[in-house]
Parts: C-alpha cells; sequence; structure tokens
C-alpha cells in the first residue's frame, strides 16, 4: 500500500463479488473489472484515474446490471501503445474501439454506458461512431470537447491548466511530472474544495502507483493532445448527432458549472439530452455516489424498455 493512500479511509466494500480480467484486444491488453448480472453497463474512467473509481456505485448497479469497468489505454493496467506524430493511437476512436472489441469479447451487442471526464470523451465517439451499439449514455462532469475548447476563456485556462499543458511536445511535461508523480497527482486531483476527502484508501493507491509509471505519464499526455487535434478533426468531420438518451450530470463545485452551458453544449451534439448539477465538484461518483445512483438508476431503467 502506497504510504500516502494508507491515509484516506477505507472503503468497504471494495468491488466485492468482481473479478480482474485482462482482454488480449486488438492493439494489446485491456484490463477490467467485472461483476453483477443483467443488461451490460459500461463504465469508463476519467484522468488521472483508473476503473477504480467505480468502487462506491458498483455494489447498487451490479444488482440490476452486469457491470464492466476496464482501464483506458494509456491508463491503469492497460496497453500503452506507441503514438505517432498526430497521437493516433491515443484518439478517442482508438480508444472505444478497445471498448467496443472488449464488449464484443464479453459477448454485449448492445449495452449502456456511463462514463466520467476522459471515459466521456471516449463514449461519446463510441457513441457516434457506432450508434446502433449504445442504448443510453450518461457522462459525469463534462461538455463536449471540441465545443469547450471552442467556448473556453482565461478564467477556464486557469482552472484547467491541465489541458493546455499536458499537450505541449514530449517530453516537456512528462519529465516534469515524472520528477514527482505522487505531488503532481495529488495536487491535480485534491485542487477541488473537497480535497483528498472523496478518495478511498484503496482507489488512492492504485492512482499512485499506477500512475508512477512512465508509459502511465506518457499515455495520459498523449490523451490530451490527441483531445486538441485529432479528436476535433473527427468530430469536425462527423457533424451528426447522437440520437439514443443522454444524461449529463455535473458538480456544482466544478468547472463546468463555473464556465460553461453544459446541456446547451450537449445539445450540439445530441437531440436528447436531459441532465442537471449535483452537490460537491468533479469527481462526483466517489464524493457523492449517492447522488450519481439517485440519477443513474431510473435513466437507465427507462432505457432499457426500449430495447
Amino acid at each position: 500500500m502506497h504510504p500516502i493512500a494508507q491515509k484516506a479511509p477505507l472503503a468497504d466494500p471494495f468491488f466485492s463479488g468482481f473479478t480482474e480480467q485482462y482482454f488480449d484486444g486488438p492493439d494489446g491488453a485491456v484490463f477490467y473489472r467485472t461483476g453483477g448480472e443483467g443488461p451490460p453497463l459500461l463504465l469508463l474512467h476519467g484522468y488521472p484515474q483508473t476503473s477504480a473509481m467505480w468502487h462506491a456505485v458498483v455494489p447498487e448497479l451490479a444488482k440490476s446490471y452486469q457491470v464492466i469497468c476496464p482501464d483506458l489505454r494509456g491508463y491503469g493496467r492497460s496497453l500503452k501503445p506507441k503514438t505517432d506524430a498526430d497521437h493516433t493511437p491515443y484518439s478517442k476512436r482508438a480508444m472505444g474501439a478497445d471498448m467496443l472489441a472488449l464488449m464484443d469479447h464479453l459477448g454485449h451487442q448492445r449495452f449502456l454506458i456511463g462514463a466520467h471526464d476522459r471515459g466521456g470523451r471516449v463514449a461519446h465517439r463510441l457513441a457516434a461512431d457506432h450508434p446502433a451499439r449504445v442504448i443510453a449514455l450518461s457522462v459525469l462532469d463534462i461538455a463536449p470537447t471540441r465545443e469547450m475548447y471552442r467556448e473556453a476563456d482565461s478564467s477556464f485556462a486557469h482552472t484547467y491548466w491541465h489541458w493546455y499543458w499536458l499537450t505541449l511536445p514530449h517530453p516537456f511535461p512528462e519529465r516534469l511530472i515524472g520528477a514527482d508523480p505522487d505531488y503532481y497527482l495529488l495536487t491535480k486531483v485534491g485542487a477541488g474544495a473537497a480535497g483528498l476527502a472523496p478518495f478511498a484508501q484503496q482507489a488512492l493507491d492504485e492512482y499512485l502507483t499506477c500512475f508512477n509509471a512512465a508509459e502511465a505519464i506518457h499515455g495520459a499526455c498523449e490523451d490530451y493532445r490527441a483531445a486538441a487535434s485529432i479528436d476535433i478533426a473527427h468530430d469536425d468531420a462527423d457533424p451528426s448527432k447522437l440520437q439514443m438518451p443522454l444524461l449529463a450530470l455535473w458538480g456544482r463545485d466544478g468547472a463546468i458549472e463555473a464556465h460553461f452551458d453544459c446541456l446547451a453544449l450537449w445539445r450540439e451534439r445530441a437531440d436528447d439530452v436531459q441532465g442537471w448539477a449535483l452537490p460537491g465538484g468533479h469527481y462526483v461518483a466517489e464524493q457523492h455516489p449517492d447522488k450519481v445512483l439517485e440519477a443513474w438508476l431510473p435513466f437507465f431503467a427507462e432505457a432499457m424498455k426500449t430495447v
């Protein structure tokens, strides 16, 4: 156990009844946790985290769904491929292809998605590229990438400085983060009003341990470089709007609430949008899992009536 993580509260349960496995994907191994029975529900994590971020919501979700929680490429225990000049291996299209291959492997033709932060961007591209596969989608504390860059001002850039700093050419951000990954990660995730209070010992240990790997630091930077370049190109080339139900939730104390009209931006990208602010900040699934579940359970149940 990482010594810093030992100071955090212990989560009990922590993925009780879930298995940990690897899937040999088209480009490399994808780590995932799975548990529960019922319709498939894919949960995609954010930065700089892993699938461990879902520990507080999965006990309830697993009562009604088969819950699948993978680590995205570049993160956690999943593949961290070499990149190219266009950052193609870390495009949300490539990340989404990993997830689609995993769901194919598990035998799920159609599925629900719940996604936070970077995972929400992967989910958006996956749903746009493969609309027949996604029954419904809920995103936590994001607005669409292209529209956020378009609407961003200096106050947002000051708050979300990493959106710009991580896109600087390799190896500048990697070298600086790599000099003290623990300090960087703890400062980043603890920057909100809640500090480090939302994070359980086991999850924080996993975040710190995984992020200490140089290839994980690089993979995360590549994720952001792709978001500012090839991902926007993919959005520009695809003017169609999502047709499946989309539920957008965000933290009342976070940057989305302060700087954007979240629902208006999502309605530029999807036709069936609902949503509202929840108590807390960016890491809402860990800070207020009960509020996420209050929104998700009826939303996903209603979506399944159409299947």
